[in-house]
């Protein structure tokens, strides 16, 4: 069997196994943002509603997660730990490190497309 038939045979596998999935069904992809170096990275970040946002420290200091409005507040995050939360609504979302309040962050949740 030629390579060109072998792969087009592949494609038509894959077609039938493969489940559609509209864009509604498929939840967006988590984002991620690192607290590294005393500030979180990105410090501002654009993601469509329905947007999970999760939080790493990859500092050697504890940090914590706390939005300005009291929308979400993480406990104590050690170095590894991580904390997510949902944008479900569309706006400006900003917070910072209750430990150290010079880290802050910005997220803009933007109605989908």
């Amino acid at each position: 069997m030629s390579l060109r038939r072998l792969l087009s045979a592949a494609a038509g596998v894959l077609l039938l196994v493969l489940p559609a999935v509209s864009p509604a069904e498929n939840p967006a992809a988590p984002t991620i943002v690192m607290a590294r170096d005393f500030m979180f990275a990105p410090a501002a970040l654009t993601v469509s509603a329905g947007s999970t946002v999760t939080w790493t420290n990859k500092d050697d200091e504890p940090h914590t997660v706390v939005s300005e409005a009291g929308l979400f507040r993480s406990g104590a995050l050690d170095t590894g730990d991580s904390f997510s939360f949902r944008f479900d609504k569309p706006g400006t979302y900003r917070y910072t490190c209750s430990i150290h309040p010079r880290m802050v962050g910005t997220i803009v949740v933007q109605q989908p497309p």
